[in-house]
Parts: structure tokens; C-alpha cells; sequence
């Protein structure tokens, strides 16, 4: 039976302050524009100026610090303690409001909108402050006024104008100047894909600018990393990635962002000491969704070194993370997609057909709905499984599945995550195709959800495929003994997703069967070295 090698493992039955600080009547401010910067001790040096009093000065700055490295849950509590402290400073409304405003995750829900909008409101109802602010607290506003109306793409590229407004009118502003960088970012993560990368390269451009004056900054290391997360730009992205951690090694997500560039560059080593160290500042802090979310990166790389074990260890330890994960955790959507993707990587990416068909989430683990991709993961490694154990009937449950879950995201208007569900659910009916004999059907089937894997951007929260379309492509093409053919499938992916095990491993076998031993040489040469640390519990297939 064609895809018969595959195989995965069971899923083992497998607070942000929810509440808006109620800030006090605002009363008549004072200025201080002009203030050395503050240290922000280990989380970098931020001076964000306003006409708050001095005696807050210092803990405001260090709000914007929690924000720039996305420690929302402590960058609100800080905003709404410098408000109740001095009730005239109202860029801690605005600060509340932008804790909200996670515009490189997933959409602000309804009570983040409550939220946002009922802080920008006091704000705007106070004028004892400047104008600066103003325009600041103005800008944010955008995205919150026609909430009722609009979609969320609609409003986040009315924020991006305002701060592009805001950044002409301050060029010298520093945080002007660095939130609308973000603010590119955050209207390129919800845009369709553009192939050249636009908004990307514009952040980019302007945040390299930044560096050098501002070397400490933790935003600015932060969002180049961001807008260098993409196969094309990766390699920009690494003198930032090896700075940020050591900007702000208090913040968790500091520690972790750096893994998003070696994760693009296959740079395993260095992935794993960054989310060895994430993990454990998040679970010491009670950050469980972004202990989740550097365990799911640090599953991907174990299991691309072949050090299957130290993957398995997370995978067990997952019934007990999930018991500590509310749904008021910021990072609550990235630990619910970790809590599927950990165990179907682990399948997955050892490739055994009964463990993967044996994959089940745990009851009351998942919220189901428009989040309904975090389960997808497993349903579609479940119907991998399925078509190499011979249950068509399994197989087409999950595609079923999967094709309900692609229209109630589309119907949300959640483009990205309908397409990976997409992918996922042609894949699986590829496979069967191939299973049953319908070979040229497979091989279509498998090759346009490769293209649409590689049309569209992955979701930001995971480090990438599950198990990628292209690649499983190849392998179909290769035990059809089509191996030059699968040799240019597994270099494309390598090209993609530098140093995967499977495509560095299927790549030697493909140019040893098409003839080509001196690449043949290489590539297992590097695939040795790849696994030189792993546990050996996969068959090795070349000598």
C-alpha cells in the first residue's frame, strides 16, 4: 500500500487580569515631555515621553517595556497601577487599551474590545494632556470605533494610516516611530499574502534604522525578528534574533522570539536553548500559554534532531499544562493550538500509522467553534493515520471534519487558518487517492495543497507544518520510484524549511536512486550531523 510508512502517537487523555482596572477620574496633569531615558532594568531601555507626573514616570516606561515584548497580562496591570496613582495620565487608558490590542496574534475578542474601548473613551474625555498623546490615544481609537461594523482587517489598516499620520508628524519620536512599524506588521499578519513582502520590508527598513541609535530597545529587536519571520527574509532577522533575549531576558517572549529565526533557518541547537529557557521563565512567571507555545517550538526541533525522547517528556507533561491554562491567558489561542500540535508533531514526524490513527483530544480541551483549527491538527494527523492503517471510512471522517471547520473560518473571516485547514484536508484525501491506486490523482492532489501550503503564510503561532504537503509529496513520489522527480519535491522543502529530518533523509535516498552519489554523499552527510544527538529511535534507512 502506497504511504505505508506513515505513523503517530495518542494524545495522552491528553491569567491575564481579566478584569479592566476601573482608573479614577482623571484631574489636571503636568508635564514631563522631556526626561532621561529610564532603564528598564532586564526587560531594555525604553523613554516614551508623556505629561504624566513624575512619580509614575519610571513605571509607565516599564509598561511600554511589558508591551514591546508582549507580556500583555503584566503590561495592563502596570498601565492600570500608574493610572490609579496619578488619574490624569491618560496615555495609562491608552496603554490599557493597547494590552488589548494583540495585533500580531489572533483578534481582540469581545471583552478585549470592552475593554479597549471603555479606557480609550476616558482617555478622550480628558484634555489636560498633549497634544502628541492625543494623536497617540486618537490612532487607537481608529481601530475601536466602528467595531460594531467593520471587519477586523478594515480597522486595523485605518490604525496603520493614523500611525503613519502620527510617525509624519513625529519623525523623532521614537515609540512614534517604532508602533507604526508594528503597526505595518500587524496589517500585513491580517492581509491576504503579498509575495514581495511589502509592509514586511518596510518595518524592517525602518526598525534597522532604529538599531543603532537605539541598541537596547526591546521593540525594535522584537519587530525585526517579526518582520523577518518568512523563508525570504530570515537571514536579515538574525543579528536581531541574537540580541533580544539578552535586551530583556526577563520577559519570557523575549526569550522565545529568537526561535522563530533559527526555526526559519534550521539552526535546531539554538531553537532549543531558547525555548529551554522561555519555557521555564513563562512557568515561573504563570505564563502557561506561552510556556505552551516555546514547548510546541521546542517539540519541532527535538524531533527534527532526532531526539525523540526529550519530545516525548513534553508530550507527557502536557495533561498537567493544560490544567493550569485559562482561557484569560493572553497567549491562551498559542497554547491551544500547542496542546494539538505537540502530540500530532510526535506522531507525525516519526511516522507510525497506528499511533496517529489512535489520536483523540482530551474531552473539555479544546473550545471547538472558530477555534476549531487548534483541533484540526489532530484530526488531520488522525486521518494520515487512518489511510496507512487501511480505514478509508476514518479517513474520510476527518476530511469531513476538516471541511466543516474550513467554512465556519472562512465564514469568520479567519483566512489563514481556513487555508492551513484546507491543506491539511486535501492532503489527506491525496493520500487515500494514493492508497487506493489512484496514483496521478495523489500526485495532483498532494502538489496543490503544496502550492497552496506555500501561497499563504503560515499562522504565526507555530513554527510550521505539521507535517508539510511538499514534503509527503516527495516521499509519494519516491516509493512510486520517481526519484528525481522526488529529489527536486524534497530540495524545495529543504529550501522552505532548512535541515527537516524527513526531507534531508528522503533527499540522500532520492539522489542515491537517481544516480547521483556525490550529492547523495551530502546530503546524508548532513543528516548525519543533523542527528548526531539523536536517540536512534527511528530506523534508520541509510548507512
Amino acid at each position: 500500500m502506497i504511504c505505508r510508512t506513515f505513523s503517530l502517537v495518542s494524545l495522552i487523555t491528553l491569567a491575564s487580569l481579566a478584569s479592566f482596572f476601573g482608573l479614577p477620574t482623571p484631574a489636571a496633569a503636568q508635564q514631563h515631555e522631556h526626561r532621561p531615558p529610564v532603564d528598564g532594568g532586564s526587560l531594555g531601555r525604553v523613554e516614551f515621553a508623556t505629561s504624566c507626573s513624575a512619580e509614575v514616570h519610571d513605571d509607565f516606561n516599564r509598561a511600554v517595556a511589558l508591551l514591546h515584548s508582549f507580556w500583555y497580562h503584566a503590561a495592563e496591570a502596570e498601565f492600570g497601577d500608574v493610572g490609579r496613582r496619578d488619574p490624569a495620565c491618560a496615555m495609562a487608558y491608552w496603554g490599557v487599551a493597547m494590552s488589548r490590542f494583540r495585533q500580531l496574534w489572533e483578534p481582540p475578542t469581545p471583552e478585549d474590545l470592552r475593554i479597549g474601548r471603555g479606557a480609550l473613551e476616558k482617555a478622550r474625555a480628558m484634555d489636560a494632556f498633549s497634544e502628541r498623546e492625543r494623536t497617540f490615544i486618537e490612532a487607537l481609537w481608529r481601530m475601536h470605533e466602528t467595531a460594531d461594523g467593520a471587519d477586523y482587517a478594515s480597522r486595523k489598516l485605518a490604525y496603520e494610516r493614523a500611525m503613519e499620520s502620527l510617525n509624519e508628524r513625529y519623525p523623532e519620536d521614537t515609540e512614534a516611530v517604532i508602533f507604526y512599524a508594528l503597526s505595518l506588521l500587524g496589517t500585513a499578519a491580517t492581509l491576504p499574502k503579498d509575495e514581495t513582502y511589502a509592509r514586511q520590508r518596510k518595518a524592517r527598513a525602518i526598525l534597522e534604522a532604529m538599531l543603532a541609535r537605539h541598541p537596547e530597545h526591546p521593540g525594535v529587536a522584537h519587530y525585526i525578528i517579526h518582520s523577518s519571520d518568512y523563508p525570504d527574509l530570515a537571514v536579515g532577522g538574525l543579528p536581531a534574533a541574537e540580541r533580544y533575549a539578552s535586551i530583556a531576558p526577563d520577559a519570557p517572549h523575549a526569550l522565545h522570539m529568537p526561535s522563530h529565526i533559527f526555526t526559519r533557518l534550521g539552526r535546531w541547537d539554538e531553537s532549543i536553548a531558547s525555548n529551554l529557557a522561555a519555557a521555564e521563565s513563562a512557568r515561573r512567571d504563570g505564563w502557561t500559554g506561552e510556556e505552551l507555545h516555546a514547548s510546541d517550538y521546542l517539540v519541532y526541533a527535538y524531533l527534527q534532531e532526532g531526539r525523540d525522547g526529550e519530545a516525548g517528556a513534553i508530550v507527557d507533561r502536557l495533561p498537567e499544562m493544560r490544567a493550569r491554562l485559562s482561557d484569560s491567558d493572553p497567549n491562551y489561542p498559542a497554547g491551544i493550538y500547542a496542546l494539538a500540535a505537540i502530540p500530532a508533531r510526535y506522531a507525525g514526524e516519526r511516522r507510525r500509522a497506528g499511533e496517529a490513527a489512535a489520536l483523540k483530544a482530551a474531552e473539555g480541551w479544546f473550545p471547538g467553534g472558530t477555534m476549531c483549527w487548534a483541533e484540526a491538527t489532530l484530526w488531520f494527523v488522525r486521518g494520515l493515520g487512518a489511510v496507512d492503517t487501511g480505514d478509508p471510512a476514518g479517513a474520510r471522517r476527518v476530511v469531513d471534519d476538516l471541511e466543516a471547520c474550513e467554512e465556519r473560518l472562512r465564514a469568520a473571516g479567519l483566512g489563514l487558518w481556513a487555508n492551513t485547514v484546507d491543506v491539511q484536508g486535501r492532503t489527506v484525501e491525496a493520500r487515500q487517492a494514493a492508497a487506493e491506486g489512484r496514483h496521478e490523482e495523489a500526485i495532483a492532489g498532494l502538489r496543490a495543497a503544496a502550492e497552496l501550503e506555500d501561497a499563504a503564510d503560515k499562522p504565526p503561532i507555530t513554527p510550521g507544518a505539521v507535517v508539510p504537503a511538499r514534503e509527503l509529496l516527495a516521499e509519494l513520489l519516491l516509493e512510486l520510484e520517481r526519484p528525481a522527480e522526488a529529489l527536486a519535491e524534497f530540495e524545495a522543502t529543504l529550501e522552505d524549511s532548512p535541515n527537516r529530518f524527513h526531507s534531508l533523509h528522503g533527499a540522500a535516498v532520492a539522489a542515491r536512486a537517481a544516480g547521483e552519489e556525490e550529492m547523495a554523499a551530502e546530503y546524508l552527510s548532513r543528516f548525519r550531523e543533523l542527528t548526531a544527538s539523536g536517540d536512534r529511535q527511528r530506523p534508520a534507512a541509510l548507512h
